[in-house]
C-alpha cells in the first residue's frame, strides 16, 4: 500500500481512457499527455495503457509501505525521495518507509507517476480513469491508500527523452464550421498569439477574442481537441474530459501531438495556431 500524506493540488488516477459510451454522454477522459504517460508505463515494464497518477502543478507526498519501482515523466516537479532529488525518465526503486514528494512544477503543467504492476483500482465503464459522477473518487485526498498490483520487475528501461519540451505552436485542421470565419478573422486566427486563461481537464479558454456575433449551431458532436468559437468571439479548446456535444461553432481541430503539448501549458502561456493540410 501507498499512503497519501498530502494529495497535492490535483492528482487523479488515469489510464488510456473510456471508450464506447459517448452515445450516453460519457467523455473519453484518460491521460491528458498521452506521450508522457505511456513512456512512464514503458519505463517500469507496464502495458502502455496501464493506469497511473496524473499530477497537476503541485504534486502529492506519498509514504511507501512496501518496496516498489516507479517512474516519473512529463513536467519537472523536482521530485524527491527522503528529501533527495530523483531523476526523471528512469526506473526508481523505493523501499518500505520511503517518502516520495512531488513538488511544485518548474517546467510543464503535468507529470506522470507510474508504478511497476500498475494501480489496483476498479474499472467503471471499462476504464479506471477518474471522472466526476462516474468514479467514486475524483482526485486524491489526504489519507487515501493506493494499492499497487504485483511488481513485475521485468523489462525496465531508461527513456532517452529525459526532459519535457513544449511548443507554443498548436497544429490544427479546419473544423466543420471553419467557413463561417471572415478573411480578417482567419488572418488573426493564424497570425495572432493567444493567451491561455482558465483551464482544466475539460477545456482551455483563451483570453483574446476574434470574430463576434457568430450564430450558435444545432448541438453537434465535439471531440477532445475541438476548437470552439462562441457568439461573443471567445475561443475554447476542448480536452480529455470535454462534453460529447456542443452548440458553438467548431472552427478547428487539434491533432494528437498538439493535444499532448497543450496539456503541458499553463495559465498565461502563449500559443499560436498552425493550419496543417
Amino acid at each position: 500500500m501507498i499512503k497519501v500524506l498530502d494529495p497535492g493540488l490535483y492528482s487523479t488516477i488515469q489510464d488510456n481512457g473510456r471508450y464506447g459510451y459517448r452515445n450516453i454522454g460519457v467523455p473519453y477522459s484518460g491521460f491528458m499527455d498521452k506521450e508522457s504517460a505511456t513512456i512512464a508505463n514503458k519505463i517500469v515494464g507496464n502495458e502502455l495503457n496501464e493506469c497511473l497518477l496524473e499530477i497537476t502543478l503541485i504534486g502529492p507526498t506519498l509514504l511507501f509501505n512496501d518496496n516498489y519501482t516507479l517512474s516519473v515523466t512529463g513536467g519537472d516537479f523536482n521530485p524527491t525521495i527522503n528529501n533527495k532529488k530523483i531523476e526523471l525518465y528512469k526506473p526508481i526503486d523505493v523501499k518500505l518507509g520511503d517518502i516520495l514528494k512531488i513538488n511544485q512544477t518548474s517546467n510543464g503543467a503535468r507529470c506522470y507517476l507510474a508504478f511497476s504492476g500498475g494501480i489496483a483500482s476498479e474499472k467503471y465503464l471499462g476504464s479506471k480513469s477518474s471522472l466526476k459522477n462516474i468514479t467514486p473518487s475524483y482526485f486524491l485526498k489526504k489519507g487515501d491508500e493506493i494499492k499497487v498490483l504485483k511488481n513485475n520487475k521485468l523489462n525496465f528501461v531508461v527513456d532517452q527523452k529525459l526532459k519535457l519540451t513544449t511548443s507554443s505552436f498548436l497544429n490544427v485542421f479546419s473544423g466543420p464550421e471553419f467557413s463561417i470565419l471572415r478573411k480578417d478573422s482567419i488572418h488573426n486566427l493564424f497570425n495572432k498569439e493567444f493567451t491561455i486563461g482558465i483551464n482544466n481537464r475539460m477545456a482551455y479558454n483563451l483570453t483574446e477574442q476574434i470574430q463576434t456575433k457568430t450564430k450558435s449551431i444545432i448541438s453537434s458532436p465535439v471531440l477532445p481537441g475541438t476548437v470552439q468559437l462562441t457568439p461573443s468571439g471567445n475561443i475554447i479548446i476542448l480536452h480529455r474530459d470535454c462534453q460529447t456535444t456542443g452548440g458553438y461553432s467548431r472552427i478547428l481541430q487539434l491533432n494528437e501531438k498538439s493535444m499532448d503539448n497543450l496539456s503541458q501549458l499553463k495559465n498565461g502561456d502563449k500559443i499560436k495556431f498552425k493550419l496543417i493540410k
